[in-house]
């Protein structure tokens, strides 16, 4: 240990003891402690101390250099001093002291130290930024302030968690958005042959409304990519334990645009989750012809099926069309077609409306009849709904379409990426990454 570091380390040890000395002394000034007391009384004697830990080795940490080059041109800058900033930690307000440089070439100056450590003009170290913009695509604003206060015990004001949001996720949308074009389909290489993994992946894809000043409502396309595994569930017709595909380890992309806007963004998340290098996948989404033209351009090896619920949909208002004024014959008859349904037995379908004359109700049908094989699938272990992508568009609008929301078309873009790293559990590394 050097010797700055032995001082250090015995002023740290100094202000512990001091601390825990206060700590005691508060205690036995009470002569009955409640159990909240003594919770009360322990948080604030350790957040002072983790506030003053920090500031020394803040202080220690942010020496003069000698010698200091210019970031842009590389040259010698000059030392000009030393100036002091406030910045709010995860552990408390700190008063920063740190050089600062000035390189007559560029005629600018530098504080190496922000630079070194990723501060910005703002109050927040980048470790608290990170907890605030996560926060944020959890909560709306006013709702993360009070979560920081009540629960972290620290004020930050709304318009502050909504500052570090579009600062940062302008940067976490540019790199996102890099990425898909690092990935774009044409300049990625499938391995030979033989060589994809085993791990059976699910992809879904369908869209949701967001409302966008001076725009009005705009859809906002969304995917999610998903491995597929086998689970125990108990059949609901014979009500034994079967074994029944599900999707796991969902990851989640979701662009404000057109089907061509949202295809490199879902390509690229479904090249991060390994789905084109899959020996076996499948695609499960509703009827729309948009979703089935990109499953066809993006992943044309893969089992194409139309959502079980969505057909059932479409099939108990066959019925109704069928017997308008009967509604007792139009359940007897969506029950027996239900069968049908499901051993993929659509020519019944389509026969029986064709010959009443309602082909607007079996155009459905016709057009998705080979991807309505239900009872193939699940005994092949593919799963035949969609919920993946409905909850997670659910999700999506849980956090942008609360009441009274509207918002900037750029402040929206951001958000569905802060979003969907959230809701896939994968903020820290996107964070990290750019």
């Amino acid at each position: 240990m050097t010797p700055d570091n032995k001082e250090l380390k015995a002023r740290i040890m100094a202000e512990a003891e001091d601390a825990i000395n206060k700590l005691l002394a508060g205690a036995s000034e009470k002569e009955e402690l409640q159990l909240s007391d003594i919770e009360r009384l322990v948080r604030a004697t350790g957040e002072g101390v983790m506030g003053r830990f920090t500031e020394e080795l803040v202080a220690a940490e942010a020496r003069e250099e000698e010698e200091c080059m210019c970031p842009e041109c590389g040259q010698k800058m000059r030392h000009k001093g030393r100036k002091a900033r406030g910045l709010v930690t995860e552990t408390g307000e700190i008063r920063l002291e740190r050089a600062y440089y000035y390189c007559p070439t560029c005629r600018k100056g530098f504080f190496p130290l922000d630079r070194r450590w990723g501060l910005n003009e703002t109050l927040y170290s980048p470790q608290l930024a990170r907890q605030m913009v996560w926060a944020n695509g959890l909560l709306p604003c006013e709702q993360a302030k009070e979560v920081f206060e009540r629960i972290g015990h620290r004020y930050i004001p709304a318009w502050s968690i909504w500052e570090q949001t579009q600062h940062h996720g302008e940067r976490l949308t540019a790199y996102v958005e890099h990425q898909q074009e690092h990935v774009g389909v044409e300049r990625v290489t499938l391995p030979p042959a033989g060589r994809d993994h085993r791990q059976r992946k699910g992809v879904s894809m369908d869209g949701g409304m967001v409302n966008i000043r001076g725009e009005g409502w705009k859809e906002m396309k969304v995917g999610t990519v998903f491995d597929i595994e086998q689970r125990l569930e108990r059949d609901p017709r014979s009500g034994e334990l079967v074994e029944q595909p599900h999707g796991v380890r969902m990851a989640y992309t979701a662009v404000l645009g057109s089907a061509d806007e949202f295809a490199p963004g879902l390509w690229a998340l479904a090249w991060a989750h390994g789905v084109p290098t899959a020996a076996d996948s499948s695609v499960t989404a509703d009827g729309a012809e948009w979703i089935w033209r990109l499953a066809a351009d993006l992943f044309p090896d893969s089992v194409q099926i139309v959502d079980w619920y969505h057909a059932c949909q479409h099939l108990a208002e066959a019925a109704t069309a069928f017997y308008p004024h009967d509604d007792a014959a139009a359940q007897r008859w969506f029950r027996r077609r239900c069968t049908n349904l499901y051993k993929g037995e659509i020519h019944k379908i389509t026969l029986c409306l064709d010959a009443a004359g309602l082909t607007h109700q079996s155009h459905y049908f016709h057009t998705h009849k080979r991807r309505m094989q239900y009872q193939t699938y699940l005994e092949e272990g593919y799963p035949i709904g969609s919920g993946t992508v409905e909850s997670g568009i659910k999700q999506f609008k849980g956090r942008l379409t609360g009441p009274g929301m509207r918002w900037s078309r750029p402040g929206a873009e951001r958000m569905l990426v802060i979003r969907g790293a959230v809701m896939a559990q994968d903020f820290d590394v996107l964070w990290d990454a750019a």
